[in-house]
């Protein structure tokens, strides 16, 4: 895959790039609807949640679903919903699952403050159906789906049954070294780039408030967590760090980490992100 990425001319987005990316997605933002070819076997409904945000719910059709999931997109918080994530979605409700996906401001409109408080609602929301809510995200979602998790377990209510972080951005301060020991091999993020986008969404709150970097935050009470990790992601360093925070706090971790994966490999067309989609679409029949 960094191969890959290479040939297709990608290169990871620098401080300046992504200063010119929030730019240019305010003037012209990017389509969000989910492509037409999920409702050939899926059945597909679109609503408002209470925050005023266009809400997607992709469900089994002719069957009860096993599990309601409520998934957080990723994309450094500026950036829209992709087909990618889509899939990912459809594969989950076709595993059985009504996924509900909310279509959240993107910074700098959308900040820290609003968009846990507004996913935070809907998950609320999600739970009062008969069926277990999942928690899920990749990326900033996955960061995001850790920090909807904290809000409500501060709330005592709505407790997800299980939450699963792929790839997740725990940490927006960028402060550990060991980022910028992996961050020559990670063909996907660059450090700088993820400094900007930390500062465009946390709005009025500190780096480290657990709402913007979750790694701050207490896990103690959170239920049972899956979470994946690829080596060659710079994020990979706070992901690591999570793990003894979630052991003294008896928090359930099941820890993937996938030697020379890049970050989101779950979502990717290759064995190891098949791999990570079967444990995924595992934790809806439980």
């Amino acid at each position: 895959m960094p191969l890959a990425i290479a040939l297709l001319g990608r290169r990871r987005p620098t401080a300046d790039d992504i200063r010119r990316e929030i730019g240019a997605l305010q003037v012209k933002p990017r389509p969000f609807a989910p492509p037409s070819a999920l409702g050939r076997t899926l059945d597909v409904t679109a609503a408002t949640s209470a925050a005023g945000w266009p809400v997607f719910t992709v469900a089994p059709r002719g069957a009860a679903p096993t599990a309601r999931v409520l998934y957080l997109h990723g994309g450094a918080y500026i950036r829209e919903i992709t087909r990618h994530h889509w899939k990912l979605v459809g594969q989950l409700a076709t595993a059985g699952a009504a996924v509900t996906v909310p279509i959240y401001p993107l910074a700098p409109r959308g900040t820290a403050s609003h968009v846990v408080a507004g996913s935070a609602d809907l998950a609320e929301r999600v739970a009062k159906h008969d069926e277990p809510l999942v928690l899920a995200g990749d990326s900033a979602g996955g960061g995001l789906a850790l920090a909807v998790a904290l809000a409500l377990r501060d709330r005592g209510t709505a407790s997800p049954a299980h939450t699963a972080l792929i790839s997740p951005w725990l940490d927006a301060t960028g402060s550990h070294p060991e980022i910028l020991e992996i961050a020559p091999r990670d063909p996907w993020l660059h450090p700088g780039g993820l400094t900007v986008a930390a500062d465009a969404y946390r709005g009025e709150l500190d780096r480290e408030h657990p709402w913007v970097s979750p790694l701050s935050g207490d896990p103690a009470g959170l239920g049972p967590i899956t979470l994946f990790t690829g080596t060659r992601d710079i994020l990979n360093v706070d992901a690591r760090r999570f793990r003894p925070l979630a052991a003294a706090a008896g928090v359930s971790l099941d820890f993937h980490e996938a030697q020379e994966m890049i970050h989101v490999y779950p979502l990717l067309p290759i064995p190891e992100g098949k791999k990570a989609r079967t444990v995924l679409c595992g934790l809806l029949a439980n």
